[in-house]
């Protein structure tokens, strides 16, 4: 085992005094951020850094973090450059977090107020270097459902990853999210930790996040790109993934033609 995911498992006592990091990566995005900073705001766990990466917006998303400055956590820290998406930004927000652990939530999700301390009180004690919960979804404004996907299925389907929160150890040891996937970083990485049998998840039974969908998670290019790492990985046969691989096209041509049909007619 690495020393340093061993040295982070003996050092969870204190744990009501340990610092949470949260990352929010953002871009353009004015419209939705308000809920994702009152939601940090908000939580019942007083030890939080927060770090929010910008990658560079255009809008007055930046403007509308500063006028919640002095709600937020007193360990505030706020850079706005120009990234590769959004995988970038949540590598540059891990590589400069103190906290033990990491949890990484979207511009456009939100935790519920007891997220942190549900966390932190699971984690305390315990061997654990992943900790997720429920994930209640919405779409398009309305609640669709509550689901939470077991990490012992990881090989068939990706965990709730928006619930997640992961020691810096574990970064450390294994690595962060690979730039070469636009939708399906956070899989691979979850794989990676998987696969190296040195790093415990365990679930927690209550919503610890909230989910729009819509993202680019939720998009073809996430389909295909599950599909392609299941199947390098030996988890999908080469038949089965030429099949999703065609679907995925097919459905995608078919919704464009659809939409421009659609267009022409008005």
């Amino acid at each position: 085992m690495p020393e340093c995911v061993r040295d982070i498992k003996m050092d969870n006592q204190n744990s009501q005094k340990m610092l949470v990091s949260i990352i929010t990566p953002c871009y353009n995005s004015e419209k939705t951020i308000e809920k994702t900073l009152t939601c940090i705001e908000h939580q019942t766990y007083s030890n939080i850094e927060y770090i929010i990466i910008d990658g560079g917006s255009t809008d007055t998303t930046l403007e509308r973090i500063e006028s919640y400055r002095s709600r937020l956590p007193e360990k505030l820290v706020v850079l706005s450059k120009k990234d590769r998406g959004i995988y970038d930004a949540m590598n540059k927000g891990i590589r400069i977090a103190q906290g033990q652990l990491i949890g990484i939530v979207n511009s456009d999700d939100w935790y519920e107020p007891d997220t942190v301390s549900q966390v932190v009180n699971h984690y305390q004690g315990n061997p654990y270097e992943v900790v997720y919960g429920l994930q209640r979804t919405y779409q398009d404004g309305r609640e669709k459902a509550t689901v939470i996907y077991h990490h012992d299925f990881l090989p068939q389907q990706m965990i709730t990853h928006p619930t997640c929160f992961v020691t810096k150890a574990a970064y450390d040891a294994f690595g962060v999210f690979d730039l070469q996937y636009r939708s399906a970083a956070d899989y691979d990485l979850m794989l990676r930790f998987y696969e190296s049998g040195k790093v415990v998840f365990t679930p927690v039974m209550s919503v610890l996040s909230n989910f729009q969908l819509g993202g680019m998670s939720s998009s073809q290019t996430g389909v295909r790109e599950n599909a392609r790492i299941r199947y390098q990985r030996g988890y999908m046969s080469r038949r089965r993934y030429y099949f999703v691989t065609f679907k995925s096209h097919l459905f995608e041509w078919t919704h464009h033609e659809w939409t421009h049909r659609r267009a022409d007619k008005k």
